[in-house]
């Protein structure tokens, strides 16, 4: 692969941003030290996600969505990703559809383009059994208690198709985030580590959110996190079934009408540049 030029884009959903690789046009194959080179904000283009584009031979979806972290390691679902997915493959001409039908390593999901530009996600049914999440817990709770840095810590428990720990605080603002993220992403109840959320419920349709990603730290937005609090906070009462969700990097729109249905995302989607890296 050394002196192999591969071109790329470089979009953002508010703030969690991607290095968008075309593999159905050009060959694509890269290790995890690549990828870290790519991620790298001082040594290569700098991501907090490395997506791929791929061809699916199946009649269910058109193509094939991968994700990778900044850590190389590859992950089953990112939100933000989906909906830059979504504006890549039209704005590439790879499809005329604005329905777009998607495969990941968590399942199907479809993406939808907005007249206004918007990005609407199906993020599919979110998982509640600990042991699909995973989660290490003899029985499903509303609320989970571990100890971290010898305290007790409270968490609702979510996958959306990739494990999230959901935390409520007073203010984002001053949340253990930094202290509590890496504690809790990598503790033995979570066999594939954890996304840790931090939520403070402003009203029934509003909260704001820091989230910290397992593989790249705490990012400006993560889509998938913001659909696991607005779930967790559902189950708990909290919040209404449409929610706006304020991160660092901007808002995103959340709808979950409760149990055994899915998840709705609707948000932006930007292109910053387009480039040819060399690996």
């Amino acid at each position: 692969m050394t002196g192999t030029q591969l071109h790329f884009s470089k979009m953002h959903g508010i703030g969690n941003d991607f290095v968008v690789l075309d593999c159905i046009n050009q060959q694509v194959r890269l290790d995890a030290a690549q990828i870290r080179r790519i991620a790298d904000r001082h040594f290569g283009v700098g991501c907090d996600q490395l997506l791929l584009v791929e061809a699916y031979a199946g009649d269910d979806a058109d193509f094939r969505y991968r994700i990778f972290n900044a850590d190389g390691g590859e992950v089953e679902q990112c939100g933000n990703g989906a909906r830059c997915f979504a504006r890549f493959v039209y704005d590439q001409g790879l499809t005329h559809k604005t329905t777009i039908p998607v495969m990941t390593a968590a399942g199907r999901i479809v993406l939808e383009i907005r007249s206004d530009g918007q990005v609407t996600v199906n993020m599919g049914v979110p998982e509640l059994e600990p042991t699909r999440i995973p989660f290490i817990s003899e029985q499903r709770q509303t609320l989970y208690n571990l100890e971290v840095a010898g305290e007790l810590c409270t968490f609702a428990a979510v996958s959306m198709g990739n494990p999230h720990a959901v935390l409520q605080v007073a203010d984002v603002d001053t949340a253990q985030v930094e202290m509590l993220g890496p504690q809790l992403e990598r503790h033995p109840a979570f066999p594939r580590r954890v996304n840790v959320g931090f939520m403070q419920v402003v009203g029934r349709d509003r909260i704001r959110l820091r989230v910290f990603e397992r593989g790249s730290g705490e990012t400006l937005a993560c889509g998938t996190g913001a659909c696991a609090a607005v779930v967790a906070g559902r189950l708990q009462g909290l919040l209404d079934a449409q929610v706006s969700v304020a991160l660092p990097g901007g808002q995103l729109q959340v709808q979950w009408q409760g149990e055994g249905q899915p998840v709705w995302m609707t948000g932006p989607a930007e292109t910053v540049f387009r480039g040819t890296l060399t690996v």
